[in-house]
């Protein structure tokens, strides 16, 4: 097995992997790390979890550190585009660690915020940028900042970026980059829509990829239970009333539904806060500091505000309504199974998310298996029972106030545009799978991936 010493790292990195205890790489990391540091580009598929973010922020940082120079006033060297607040600080704090013993200074910059504080720290310039694009280009419209300098540009979770409508934005920050420069892409799906704008972004890129396209981590336990939308809170509750669930993940397709949500639970003795962009970045802050600390046990999200959610011993996500957008549910159901550890992922399906249903298993290409135990057994049987194909003719049942569109960015000001949705089509759905491992909610099944029980390397 690769090692990171046969990665030909600089010693500082080196150091700050020993001391987080970090020997192995993840299949990400051995196959990009060494195209990056010999200045390929790269279009990296890789789902959240994987331990992406080493991937490119070990070779970024030992290019930078080979470098030596100091960024000039008003530039960056290196570029990284997040589509949230959230994954943006993540991302940073993993360059701020890896290069404890590199003077190279890392920056973040997006909404929600103050702009004197980035202001300040652009026009001393730059080694590492992470931005959203929105204060992005706020920044560049404003003089703060020009990207002819940047050596590196990394364009993380693509997908998402274009689920939230940021493509006229990256189009128009990409015509500000030099034409001499290193792009590296990420994405945890490649419908067609992200392999145009990769495409346009990469020149003769290296393509890694760990995992087949839009297809859902192995280790983790999928079941979806038909209920009436009404009793889905009453459902919820009771769920979570198993205590093997210890850190849970519910995911709503709302802001409002999320504060519903979480209200609800509260109310029944089991301790949730919800996160979205209608909350102040400090709301959003102390809330997903609580989930870590385990204050409290529910986290309740938008699909928004949870990119970026980092939090190691997620046992369960739970989908409170289905994504509108099917490639979103690889990216909820990737908070847990983290780390070489096991998941659940339940989902709760009303009648009139059937169509979301049928979209979701075309594009990770399985069945999902559904129990009837507290659920509805009737509505179970008739979606067992419907045709593969009928799932088409259920367009119009979707439900009411939710299109199929990307929508806004949670309220998050200047961060994200109105875009149109981008679904995969490749693949089939497998014949559907009988559920396996323990009927008991809180006992993710045994079995599964082959990375099981593996030590986890650098995310």
């Amino acid at each position: 097995m690769t090692s990171f010493t046969d990665l030909g790292l600089d010693q500082a990195l080196l150091n700050a992997l020993i001391a987080g205890k970090y020997t192995q790489p993840t299949p990400i990391q051995a196959q990009a790390i060494p195209p990056v540091l010999a200045g390929r580009d790269l279009l990296g598929i890789a789902q959240t979890g994987t331990g992406k973010t080493a991937a490119f922020a070990l070779p970024i940082l030992h290019r930078l550190a080979a470098g030596n120079r100091r960024p000039a006033p008003k530039t960056c060297r290196a570029l990284i585009l997040s589509p949230t607040r959230e994954l943006a600080s993540q991302i940073a704090d993993k360059f701020r660690a890896y290069g404890r013993e590199m003077k190279l200074s890392v920056v973040t910059v997006f909404g929600g915020v103050g702009m004197n504080p980035q202001v300040q720290a652009l026009a001393r310039g730059v080694d590492v940028l992470v931005a959203t694009p929105g204060r992005l280009i706020d920044h560049m419209q404003q003089g703060n900042l020009r990207l002819d300098a940047v050596e590196t540009v990394v364009l993380d979770e693509a997908d998402q970026m274009l689920d939230l409508g940021f493509v006229h934005a990256i189009k128009r920050i990409s015509q500000a980059l030099p034409k001499q420069r290193q792009s590296l892409f990420f994405s945890a799906t490649m419908p067609q829509s992200i392999g145009q704008l990769a495409a346009g972004f990469l020149k003769d890129p290296v393509r890694v990829e760990v995992t087949p396209a839009a297809t859902t981590v192995e280790r983790i336990d999928q079941q979806v239970i038909f209920v009436e939308a009404e009793r889905k809170r009453a459902l919820l509750a009771e769920i979570m009333a198993d205590p093997a669930i210890t850190r849970a993940l519910v995911f709503t397709r709302t802001k409002h539904g999320a504060d519903r949500v979480a209200r609800h639970l509260t109310g029944g003795g089991v301790p949730a806060s919800a996160i979205h962009g209608n909350k102040s970045q400090s709301q959003r802050e102390r809330a997903l500091a609580d989930f870590k600390a385990g204050r409290v046990r529910v986290l309740v999200a938008t699909d928004i505000a949870a990119r970026g959610i980092d939090v190691t011993g997620v046992s369960h996500v739970l989908n409170f309504e289905l994504p509108n957008v099917p490639e979103s549910y690889v990216h909820r159901i990737g908070r847990t199974a983290r780390a070489g550890k096991d998941g659940m992922a339940i989902s709760l399906c009303a009648q009139d998310e059937r169509a979301y249903l049928r979209d979701i298993e075309k594009v990770t290409r399985q069945r999902i298996p559904f129990t009837d135990r507290r659920g509805d057994a009737k509505l179970a049987a008739a979606t067992a029972a419907e045709p593969k194909g009928e799932a088409r003719s259920h367009q119009q049942q979707r439900p009411h106030g939710h299109s199929h569109g990307g929508g806004r960015n949670d309220g998050q000001r200047g961060e994200a545009h109105r875009g149109a949705p981008h679904r995969s089509e490749q693949g089939q759905p497998q014949q559907n799978r009988k559920p396996g491992g323990n009927k008991r909610f809180g006992r993710p099944q045994q079995g599964g991936g082959q990375n099981r029980g593996q030590r986890s390397a650098a995310h």
